[in-house]
């Protein structure tokens, strides 16, 4: 907020703003107890897609939904698979940015499409691992504890993507969970891995 750096709305975001308090799962209500009226009202103001720099586009999900996985997709027993080049082509008609930057899986991915366009999920720095009911029940896992980002350069429409995956206070983070009564999200937290 204070630096006004480009900023999208995402899924988690959303329900900040759209669900009840009492209808809030237990990580979107300790986040929405800690934010002031003032936070609510910029995350409500958060466009849900962004173009910047002239050829990069910004999305959560997919440019149609920010709940949907652009880069992998899930079977209906709730096996997560890469989505096929297909999959991701249909998702990104109608773009026409060279960059375009998705997120909502943390899982870290590049892929180039045929027509030169690069789609990248940068991962994640705090949410290496978690499991979801839609569309199927499923888990998403990294496989680390490490914060993960990119930097990207480009000139002339190609892109170098540089992933990073840096180690950060892991330990830390997964005992103020269970501090705060999330055991659940102590081992992804830990490990980047999601057990049941």
């Amino acid at each position: 907020m204070e630096r006004g750096f480009s900023s999208i709305r995402g899924n988690h975001d959303r329900y900040l703003i759209e669900q009840d308090p009492s209808e809030m799962g237990p990580s979107d209500k300790a986040a929405f107890d800690q934010l002031d009226q003032i936070h609510l009202d910029w995350i409500a103001g958060l466009p849900k897609t962004l173009n910047v720099f002239k050829d990069v586009f910004l999305c959560h999900g997919t440019p149609a939904s920010d709940s949907t996985y652009w880069l992998e997709h899930v079977e209906e027993n709730g096996a997560v698979r890469s989505a096929t080049l297909e999959e991701i082509t249909t998702e990104a008609e109608g773009v026409e940015a060279s960059l375009i930057l998705c997120a909502h899986t943390h899982i870290p991915r590049c892929v180039r499409l045929p027509d030169g366009r690069t789609i990248v999920n940068p991962g994640s720095v705090g949410c290496p691992a978690y499991d979801d009911d839609q569309p199927v029940y499923h888990h998403m896992q990294t496989g680390t504890p490490n914060a993960s980002y990119a930097v990207i350069e480009g000139q002339d429409r190609a892109w170098t993507i540089g992933f990073r995956s840096v180690p950060y206070f892991a330990d830390k983070a997964s005992k103020l969970a269970v501090s705060n009564g999330r055991p659940d999200w102590a081992q992804s937290l830990a490990t980047g891995w999601f057990r049941t």
